[in-house]
């Protein structure tokens, strides 16, 4: 996260959902990883980055799952920290 404040305030936006979540289900998410066919696109698309050659229309995509990406990566993260504490 951008700052302390950024933290605490997606923190209390997803702290809720993660408690909506039994055990099983934050494991399922901290091992999430795309599709094989996802990954292929976000490579070519980084390639075609690389060497400038992205489209308006492929650069939104890009960045698009770039946003993604970085979401998902902080919910894993935080489901591996949910599964490190014991089940009260």
């Amino acid at each position: 996260m951008s700052s302390d404040i950024d933290s605490r305030a997606f923190d209390r936006v997803t702290d809720p959902v993660f408690r909506m979540l039994n055990r099983d289900q934050v494991a399922i998410l901290a091992d999430y990883h795309c599709d094989e066919s996802l990954q292929q696109r976000i490579e070519e698309l980084a390639a075609k980055a690389n060497e400038g050659e992205l489209t308006r229309e492929e650069l939104a995509e890009y960045e698009g799952y770039a946003h993604a990406n970085r979401f998902v990566a902080i919910l894993k993260v935080k489901a591996q920290q949910r599964l490190q504490v014991p089940d009260e």
